[in-house]
């Protein structure tokens, strides 16, 4: 166990907020719920190590309740509610979050340390995809086949698949959940949600707001629980025939424990995992939206998102005006300090383990002939680190073939269109992409060419409710968001019918 994750001595502050009830509890079956055991934990603000508040630190016991909750609920969510009142109650959801923004935004920035202005943003958008499955609650469409021979009716449907066990990460702490709940539940799925132990608290407010939408008892149901049970649940949900399919949003690495460990039940498993972007601003390029798309994507939530850009390759003829004009927007733009100040701009890491990642990084990279333009320090304050800037970066270098999950911006140079094509494939993930530039042959063909699921031409924010997320090789199975979203949560059933 942690031991920094346990300060128990330290006495919980007062609530400014009103979203969970006093005392260390789960969401269960409809009803607040502490541990079996007892047991708690404490959640730490990353900025100043202060606890913020205390939950449940929850067994295998506590998951099997959740899942059997989950299976009383299914029953009557799936079938006893048309899509039209599961949609209605979704929208309702969605309606909860935008009247409570401020109260869920500050709770989110509190446990987790991006600006408040970030976290407004990140409400928005898991919002927006209860508004969106709402609607698609009622277009989850079948399908009448022709028969081959007379007086048979075939028909295709689309099933709920049960219950599923969604686990998410910390640095999107509600998105992350709304994004796979919201498509679940429009289907007719129940869920048990295993949040980050980092981050739970915007879990269990994302609970009781489920409750005030009018979502039944047992169809979403949140269990919490630090690293040390984390593993045990998570290996209990993906052997449990009660649940029908796993959707995880983490690193490669878990992804792909948790894909073996489903092998057992051969459950559903849809796996939203790590990230590499290549960022490449060809010689024709808008610098000024080339820098402004650097800059949304690599610095929003701290350089901690799957789709952050790491390896970004410039063109040579125009490199050192790129990094001159990154480096005054960087200075400008980017303000370091407590995600509470509405002057903060980039908020801390999520812990002390994400800033030794990056000095090791950035000490690596120096070692091998990369120059420091700006940053590449600590912070004053908890996990802050100075969002960072480096040139002249080399193939070989460890920041060059690693995920960064930072605040560093690691430039590479290069010549040769073709060249820069393969160093950017050379990955074995694949999730997002950038590109800017004018040349549409030359875009088009990068966009098509490109192994990731997803692509930004001359954009640096393409995340939406609307549009399937999702990456190719070990960057996940599956897509969230979009009319593909349900595909996860749903089978097709063949009915043939004698009249």
């Amino acid at each position: 166990m942690n031991s920094w994750r346990r300060l128990s001595a330290i006495k919980v502050p007062s609530r400014s907020y009103s979203l969970l009830p006093e005392g260390a509890q789960s969401y269960v079956g409809g009803k607040w719920t502490p541990s079996e055991s007892g047991n708690s934990f404490d959640v730490l603000n990353p900025f100043d190590n202060q606890v913020v508040d205390r939950v449940a630190n929850c067994t295998v016991k506590d998951a099997e309740k959740a899942v059997q909750s989950a299976v009383e609920g299914f029953d009557k969510w799936a079938y006893s509610y048309t899509a039209k009142q599961r949609g209605a109650i979704l929208h309702k959801w969605f309606e909860i979050l935008i009247q409570r923004e401020t109260e869920l935004a500050t709770l989110l920035t509190k446990e987790q340390g991006k600006p408040l202005a970030e976290a407004r943003g990140e409400i928005q958008y898991s919002a927006a995809y209860f508004d969106w499955y709402a609607g698609e609650a009622r277009r989850v469409y079948g399908q009448v086949v022709p028969s081959p021979v007379q007086n048979r009716l075939h028909l295709h449907t689309r099933e709920p698949i049960g219950v599923v066990a969604l686990i998410s990460p910390w640095n999107f702490p509600t998105a992350m959940i709304a994004r796979k709940a919201a498509a679940a539940l429009s289907v007719g799925c129940s869920a048990v949600v295993k949040p980050a132990e980092d981050t739970p608290l915007s879990a269990l407010a994302l609970a009781q707001t489920a409750e005030e939408a009018g979502i039944p008892a047992g169809v979403f149901n949140v269990i919490t629980a630090d690293r040390s049970n984390t593993a045990e649940i998570s290996k209990f949900l993906c052997e449990s025939t009660d649940v029908s399919a796993i959707s995880f949003t983490g690193s490669t690495p878990v992804g792909k424990l948790l894909l073996a460990q489903s092998a057992s039940t051969v459950k559903r498993v849809c796996l939203e995992l790590g990230g590499n972007a290549p960022l490449i601003v060809f010689d024709d390029a808008d610098l000024d939206i080339a820098v402004a798309g650097t800059m949304a994507t690599k610095f929003r939530c701290s350089g901690q998102t799957c789709v952050s850009a790491n390896r970004i390759f410039v063109h040579e003829k125009i490199h050192d005006q790129y990094v001159s004009k990154l480096a005054a927007a960087m200075k400008e733009k980017l303000v370091l300090g407590d995600g509470m100040d509405p002057k903060t701009t980039q908020g801390p890491l999520v812990n002390q383990k994400a800033v030794d990642k990056c000095e090791l990084l950035l000490s690596d990279a120096l070692g091998k002939g990369s120059e420091l333009i700006c940053g590449g320090k600590r912070g004053e304050h908890g996990s802050s680190y100075e969002p960072t800037l480096i040139t002249n970066v080399q193939s070989n270098t460890n920041i060059a073939n690693t995920e960064i999950f930072g605040p560093i911006a690691s430039i590479q140079k290069f010549r040769d269109n073709d060249e820069v094509l393969q160093a950017a494939n050379n990955c074995r993930v694949g999730l997002a992409g950038y590109i800017f530039g004018k040349d549409p042959s030359r875009l088009q063909k990068f966009a098509r060419r490109l192994e990731v699921g997803m692509v930004g031409v001359n954009e640096g924010l393409i995340s939406c409710a609307e549009a399937a997320f999702g990456g190719v090789k070990e960057s996940g199975i599956g897509r969230e968001g979009g009319a593909q979203g349900v595909d996860e949560f749903t089978n097709w059933k063949y009915i043939c019918t004698q009249y």
